[in-house]
């Protein structure tokens, strides 16, 4: 979305039905503007899967001033994405979550300092152990920056796990899996594993790490703390799915 003045004054929730005119198989909550449903940018109709989830993006569009500010609106833009992108080629999305297991952040390690070394397998082991029990394949971790091969049936085993999601969770996944450089703490914070300030400190550790030692880039900081706003209303696109 661009930004663009409010063309809007009304906005309502419509329950469930399949509006006249759309095809069979179209049902869910649907969002009016003054009286008109919604559609997504590629003209799909724009239908969400339960209340809680109308609700919420309804109350981005009722939040609008003057002017619409696209960035404002994350959970409508991911629903966006669901219905337009992933609902047409869920393979892809599929796929590029896990190109980021295949270099999944958690499995690359620092060989020094000590300190660095044990806290990273202090938060990052754990997690994987979650996820080997969880969908039954274990990544591989190694020190250093060559690139690690991971087990095709660990690979296997999360790729049936994401087939199992539905097109919202595969766009919040996306999203998330995209912010963090990690598909292990996407899916923990997806399953409620993880809330989002923890799972952005897991992906901040070695920033973390350094900032402590030598102090903090302010711009780093502006940048980190657009990063946590962002992953904190993807965990509430999460909890939407989750009604």
């Amino acid at each position: 979305m661009t930004a663009r003045k409010r063309f809007y004054s009304v906005v309502f929730v419509e329950p469930p039905s399949r509006p006249r005119g759309e095809r069979v198989g179209v049902r869910g909550w649907s969002i009016l503007l003054d009286g008109q449903p919604m559609r997504t940018p590629a003209g799909a109709p724009f239908v969400l899967p339960n209340e809680k989830m109308a609700e919420a993006v309804a109350e981005e569009w009722r939040s609008q001033g003057d002017t619409i500010r696209p960035e404002t609106m994350l959970l409508t833009k991911l629903a966006n994405t669901a219905i337009d992108r992933v609902r047409p080629n869920r393979e892809v999305a599929i796929a590029q979550i896990l190109g980021f297991a295949r270099s999944d952040l958690l499995c690359y390690r620092a060989e020094a300092p000590g300190a660095l070394v044990s806290r990273q397998a202090a938060t990052w082991d754990p997690l994987l152990d979650w996820a080997r029990e969880r969908y039954g394949g274990k990544l591989k971790t190694a020190s250093g920056i060559g690139f690690i091969e991971q087990p095709r049936e660990a690979l296997a085993a999360l790729e049936r796990a994401l087939a199992g999601y539905d097109d919202f969770a595969l766009a919040g996944l996306t999203a998330a899996a995209t912010l963090l450089s990690s598909a292990v703490l996407a899916l923990a914070l997806a399953e409620g594993r993880l809330g989002a300030d923890d799972a952005f400190a897991a992906a901040q550790l070695d920033e973390i790490y350094q900032a402590e030692r030598w102090g903090q880039d302010p711009e780093a900081v502006k940048q980190s703390g657009r990063k946590a706003e962002e992953l904190s209303r993807i965990a509430r696109f999460f909890e939407l799915i989750r009604g």
